[in-house]
């Protein structure tokens, strides 16, 4: 497979996430970098981590937070199917910002106001928020998450980038590399995840998620 930076025309990718994974938004800030110095054009979608836990035993601390996990996610798929694709991103953004940046997530009162706030930010109808609590966008939700994983499998979580039919979980990384460094990274791991036969490669992580 050709390289990014040789490519004649733009790599085509994929983006997976969860608006509740720190992790996921870490790597997001890196691909919205690499989106700068590569030609790649990324589409935004979202996967759930309540949906992938279900049936699951789970620590208890992390049994509440899934509980809390669907509401995003929902909303997300909800304004997709109301306004159309192009304001997944704008809308996650509007989220990670929130949740992430500000350190708001960890408030399990305050993923309403995040919801109503973020929705406002991007412009779209205040009762998009209803979706967090319904199950009617339930069905799109699972296609949008079985379309990413199924690429790689269930034993892994968020994010899932496919590059032109080549699928990886991550890269996990703190702080998003910038420019070149970012440039760097996006190559080495295409070039790893597209080898046959390749399916792993870890570390103890050292670090927590470090937000610009």
């Amino acid at each position: 497979m050709a390289s990014p930076a040789d490519a004649s025309s733009p790599a085509q990718a994929g983006f997976w996430f969860d608006p509740l994974c720190p992790w996921a938004w870490m790597t997001s800030r890196w691909v919205r970098e690499v989106e700068q110095v590569r030609d790649v054009q990324v589409e935004w979608h979202v996967m759930s981590l309540a949906y992938l836990n279900e049936g699951r035993e789970l620590p208890e601390e992390y049994v509440e937070l899934m509980k809390r996990a669907w509401g995003p996610v929902r909303v997300v798929i909800a304004a997709r199917e109301k306004a159309g694709q192009e304001v997944v991103l704008p809308l996650y953004e509007a989220l990670g910002r929130r949740i992430h940046n500000e350190g708001r997530g960890n408030d399990p009162e305050a993923l309403t106001a995040i919801i109503a706030e973020a929705l406002e930010e991007v412009g779209l109808p205040a009762d998009l928020a209803d979706a967090a609590g319904s199950t009617d966008y339930d069905e799109a939700l699972k296609a949008s998450h079985h379309a990413g994983m199924d690429q790689v499998g269930m034993e892994v979580g968020t994010p899932v980038i496919s590059v032109d039919g080549v699928a990886f979980f991550g890269p996990v990384v703190s702080p998003a590399p910038k420019g070149d460094a970012a440039g760097k990274l996006w190559d080495g791991v295409l070039l790893v995840a597209g080898t046959d036969g390749f399916f792993e490669l870890k570390r103890t992580r050292t670090r927590d998620p470090q937000f610009d």
